[in-house]
């Protein structure tokens, strides 16, 4: 599906807020589709379809992600915090335009956290070394049935279903 055809789906009270977003950071946007689109095609490789289900790969994609978008923004700004910030917000701000279970939610919200927490340590490095950092994450990433659960692995990529 194309931005556009997404964008289509959105209620005007969602595309407001998306708009109020990319309006306060416009430069930001290029580097974070980038990094989408990165992210995609790097999970289509990798895990087929399975990174679209509640699964590890799924928990892989959302931190990879978390840290591409803050390593293109990086390239922009020069400063961490910014760039960490505007991940956050473009992250969680996708979070709300689609949601999802209550528990699948929180599952991809911590695993982007854990992304951005991952970009200190990773953001000099290569695509390939973050992959297979992420991938290693991927492994001892824990499963989780509950929410309440995730607040026990505040360094460890959650999910839900194996897949």
């Amino acid at each position: 599906m194309t931005i556009w055809g997404l964008a289509r789906q959105f209620s005007f009270k969602q595309l407001f807020r998306l708009s109020l977003l990319v309006l306060q950071k416009p430069f930001f946007i290029n580097p974070t589709l980038k990094a989408t689109r990165r992210t995609m095609s790097i999970c289509n490789s990798l895990y087929a379809n399975s990174h679209h289900k509640n699964g590890r790969a799924n928990a892989f994609r959302h931190a990879l992600w978390n840290i591409l978008i803050c390593q293109n923004v990086f390239k922009i700004t020069q400063n961490e915090e910014k760039s960490l910030i505007w991940t956050q917000k473009i992250t969680d701000l996708h979070e709300k335009l689609i949601p999802n279970e209550p528990l699948a939610e929180l599952m991809d919200l911590h695993n982007n956290e854990i992304g951005r927490k991952h970009f200190s340590l990773l953001k000099n490095n290569s695509e390939e070394r973050i992959i297979s950092f992420l991938k290693e994450c991927a492994v001892k990433a824990k499963k989780i049935s509950e929410i309440e659960e995730a607040k026990n692995y505040k360094n460890d990529l959650v999910y839900i279903l194996e897949a």
